[in-house]
């Protein structure tokens, strides 16, 4: 399982991107969140980037473990609809 570590931000946002589209293609079809501990507002664009992927290869996608500043980013650019279906459906996880 893919699992980005410490930071998703404009600093490292294109390779974090590659890597995670590149565990896409080989079939991952979950994104373990949980050791992001800084984000910015790329960290969006990665997500829904990543998503975009899965669906034009007919994958799933799941977002495990969105840490709290990830899941309000979202929220405040009003792309939740976009993603509510990749969230992992455990409330525990979001």
């Amino acid at each position: 399982m893919f699992r980005p570590t410490q930071a998703l931000t404009i600093d490292n946002a294109a390779t974090v991107l590659d890597v995670g589209l590149q565990a896409i293609a080989a079939g991952q079809s979950e994104l373990d969140l949980a050791g992001l501990t800084a984000i910015d507002s790329s960290a969006v664009a990665v997500l829904l980037a990543w998503q975009r992927a899965a669906r034009k290869l007919g994958k799933p996608l799941t977002f495990l473990h969105l840490p709290p500043n990830l899941q309000s980013l979202v929220h405040l650019y009003g792309v939740d609809p976009f993603l509510a279906d990749t969230f992992s459906a455990d409330p525990a996880h979001h």
